[in-house]
């Protein structure tokens, strides 16, 4: 494989240029920000995990503005594996905290989205239109799940769950149609996706945050 040949993956990009995306690029800011935001809510003992969250999702940020700048299998590789690093802590801390896992279990669960993802990514990959969004789509599924599992446990938690995962799928479906747009809107609607998911991230933290503080 080419690490470094250019990927031409969405509708604003018009070449290999740096500033091919400006859009997609500069809307990557909304991560930084969302992170540098719900830091500062995580201070005083017990929000450490809250804290690597948050750290995560600004490296989020940076590896996808590497990816619509630099747009190549390299840069997407900065661009996905930051998320999924998101995903599997957040399983983590949600099994631990809300479920009341020790954290070996907690370990154990979070080792079994891989399987989880590896069964589900290609039944959603048979949904006609959804496209690359398919391997994101198991994540709000899983959201959903958690928050059936815990509205009579945890109300308040299933209930900030289930806004997140309402966010995720309105941000999926900006990602999805993105290459549609193109003939009625040149710059596309992925711009979108990281404007929402840097809400979403942030919200998905938040969620954990309260309920640490009880």
């Amino acid at each position: 494989m080419d690490w470094f040949a250019p990927v031409d993956a969405y509708c604003e990009r018009t070449g290999p240029d740096y500033w091919s995306e400006p859009i997609n690029a500069l809307t990557n800011l909304a991560f930084l920000l969302a992170a540098v935001l719900i830091w500062r809510r995580l201070q005083g003992p017990g929000m450490a995990m809250g804290r690597l969250m948050a750290g995560v999702l600004f490296v989020i940020g940076i590896g996808s503005w590497l990816f619509h700048t630099h747009a190549n299998p390299l840069t997407s590789l900065m661009d996905v594996v930051p998320i999924v690093a998101f995903i599997l802590l957040y399983v983590f801390a949600a099994t631990r905290d809300y479920f009341g896992a020790r954290p070996w279990v907690a370990a154990v669960v979070t080792a079994g989205f891989i399987p989880y993802a590896a069964l589900t990514v290609p039944l959603f990959q048979q949904v006609p239109g959804l496209g690359s969004s398919a391997s994101y789509a198991p994540v709000p599924l899983l959201i959903g799940v958690y928050a059936l599992l815990l509205r009579r446990r945890l109300p308040q938690v299933a209930r900030g769950l289930a806004t997140g995962a309402g966010l995720l799928i309105v941000s999926l479906t900006f990602r999805t149609l993105d290459q549609a747009s193109c003939a009625v809107l040149p710059i596309g609607t992925h711009f979108m996706w990281h404007i929402l998911n840097a809400i979403m991230l942030a919200w998905m933290i938040e969620v954990w945050r309260r309920h640490r503080l009880g």
